[in-house]
């Protein structure tokens, strides 16, 4: 049946309850995809409400990570509270870092991508960014 609807084609055979009922939300205009952009370079389309704030965007990542791994044979444990204190995400260059905030709010839109930055390289690449700025403010013929 699933595979005989024009909009519920494009899921797996073994399709769940949540996977049907997110590709409808995002037919409807309800929900978007945002691309999680992974370490190995893969890309896992994430689908969430268009109303969503980065703690939902968490939970649908985390949601998705097993839905992928489920027909692999398996579920590979994974400590999501140890990845989010060791990783931020990212989108455009931004970090989000507010949970409660709305996506829309960081400017995340339909088919946006966001990226997992390691807390101390975003620390880093602050103090980068900090020191060019400094820099162009403050040429070095002005810095005592």
């Amino acid at each position: 049946m699933v595979v005989q609807d024009p909009l519920l084609c494009d899921l797996p055979i073994q399709v769940t309850l949540e996977e049907v009922n997110s590709q409808i939300a995002l037919e409807d205009g309800q929900a978007m995809t945002v691309q999680e952009c992974k370490m190995d370079g893969g890309v896992l389309p994430v689908v969430v409400g268009q109303n969503a704030t980065v703690l939902h965007l968490k939970k649908d990542i985390q949601r998705y990570e097993q839905l992928r791994q489920e027909p692999e044979g398996g579920i590979q444990h994974i400590s999501w509270s140890s990845v989010w204190r060791t990783y931020h995400l990212i989108s455009a260059g931004e970090k989000l870092t507010e949970d409660r905030k709305k996506l829309r709010d960081y400017g995340i839109r339909n088919r946006d991508e966001v990226s997992f930055i390691k807390k101390t390289e975003a620390k880093m690449n602050f103090q980068i960014r900090t020191t060019l700025l400094v820099d162009k403010l403050f040429p070095s013929k002005w810095k005592p």
